[in-house]
């Protein structure tokens, strides 16, 4: 039997490799995520059929209850909440593998040799208790039940310094003593984990939620693989290694594309104030509306589409579909132009419009598609912000100078969508919308443009 298991954890683990694999390309991802899905259900049924099971009646209403609400959530969730799912379903990861370790913790007999596990078992709790507990405040954040602002207070970082201090030395506490199995200072330290994941997320904005997610996320994948190791279980050890990887990869590289250190992301608490010097933009904002936009865009060859959070709050994908086929009928080329950190989660604009469709082959990222921009005629920003401030580019002055950002400015006219001149995320203002070549229509994206569509059909180009 055990030839046999380690035979199938060997085909999950090929399983998990490819799929992730699969996960690099939008048109391969749906099957790559199947993949994953199939070789976590091998896993699953071996480990089961090898062990001897105390409690089967426990574990059928675990499985039932957890296979219900992971199925309901996938099929009624609305793709533009999907950030708020992804971090519930993190934080639920990093909590199992937390309770897990606790459950290895209390096993564990004063004057057992074992200091190496307890070692374990006690960073396996506190990384997966810091991911549940700043998941969910995450969760909150991104579903508006608390505030998207970062929520700060005088010596934040020195409260929260201190605290991982104390998790520290009741660690070594626990680990010296032996006594991790009765002792108050077990307690203290799984409260303590906990509170340090709230106080931690806590001064993160909403507009670094991306960040947050997969360095979350990341966390998890390592508490996972401390459980393997934990429990001896070669799949979760290998599917921990690789979604913490990933995770810290992912992190790294959208915190380069928004060139700011992760120090800087997670103690900074951008957007808490407006900080701006240097030369403030000067000009007027223009104001349009949908009859002249209609027009601009029938007459236009070459039209790039950027999508931000705006266009997720507004549910405006359907919308922004049906505006793609109606101007590619009359002969002009659109393309969608993807900001790495744009939304509220990795991916985020990439879900919501393959959720209606769009080809793949549409979706450039901002590599590729910044150097179209100075030979597109209109550039038509939906609820898009801090993504397209050229203070990122050009003064060294702004909070955000040094950020990669799509260069709309230098497209022949940009028309924004937006609710009103409030500032994004970054609580800083865009010289983009005083900018001659720049009008705003104002309003809720989805019903300006279901305006624009309306318009467009009164157009004879």
């Amino acid at each position: 039997m055990t030839t046999l298991r380690a035979l199938v954890y060997l085909v999950t683990t090929l399983f998990f490799v490819y799929g992730v694999m699969r996960l690099r390309q939008p048109g391969t991802a749906r099957s790559g995520n199947t993949l994953a899905a199939v070789g976590m259900l091998l896993a699953l049924i071996v480990t089961l059929v090898g062990v001897t099971i105390h409690h089967p009646l426990l574990l059928i209403i675990g499985l039932l209850v957890g296979g219900v609400i992971g199925a309901t959530s996938a099929r009624l969730v609305p793709m533009t909440a999907m950030p708020q799912m992804v971090a519930l379903f993190n934080g639920m990861g990093g909590g199992a593998a937390a309770l897990v370790a606790s459950g290895d913790v209390l096993r564990v007999v004063p004057g057992n040799p074992g200091a190496a596990g307890l070692i374990i078992a006690l960073i396996d709790i506190l990384i997966g208790a810091v991911s549940f507990s700043g998941s969910i405040i995450a969760f909150s954040k991104l579903n508006e039940w608390m505030t998207g602002r970062p929520i700060t207070y005088r010596g934040q970082r020195a409260v929260n310094a201190i605290l991982l201090g104390l998790l520290i030395l009741g660690g070594a506490v626990l680990v010296i003593t032996g006594e991790a199995s009765h002792g108050a200072v077990f307690l203290a330290y799984v409260i303590g984990a906990v509170a340090l994941g709230l106080l931690g997320v806590f001064p993160i904005g909403g507009g670094d939620m991306p960040v947050i997610i997969s360095l979350l996320n990341s966390f998890t994948g390592l508490a996972v693989a401390a459980t393997g190791f934990l429990l001896g279980n070669d799949v979760l050890i290998v599917a921990g290694t690789f979604v913490g990887a990933s995770g810290a990869i992912l992190t790294q590289l959208m915190s380069r594309a928004m060139n700011r250190p992760i120090g800087n992301i997670v103690f900074g608490a951008f957007g808490k104030i407006q900080t701006q010097s240097g030369t403030q933009a000067q000009g007027v904002v223009q104001q349009t509306n949908p009859e002249d936009v209609a027009i601009l865009l029938s007459y236009a060859s070459r039209v790039v589409i950027v999508p931000g959070y705006g266009l997720a709050v507004a549910r405006a994908q359907q919308e922004v579909n049906e505006l793609m086929m109606r101007l590619e009928a009359k002969g002009v080329d659109v393309k969608f132009g993807i900001h790495p950190v744009a939304g509220r989660m990795p991916g985020h604009m990439n879900v919501l419009l393959a959720e209606v469709d769009i080809p793949y082959q549409k979706l450039y990222d901002m590599e590729a598609i910044n150097p179209e921009f100075p030979r597109t005629d209109v550039v038509l920003v939906v609820g898009a912000n801090d993504v397209t401030n050229p203070d990122a580019r050009a003064n060294p002055g702004s909070p955000i100078y040094g950020m990669p950002i799509l260069n709309v400015d230098q497209a022949q006219r940009v028309i924004v969508l937006k609710r009103s001149m409030n500032p994004g995320f970054a609580g800083i203002d865009n010289p983009l919308y005083l900018n001659p070549k720049c009008q705003m229509l104002f309003g809720d994206a989805r019903q300006s443009l279901n305006n624009l569509l309306q318009a467009l059909n009164e157009v004879v180009a």
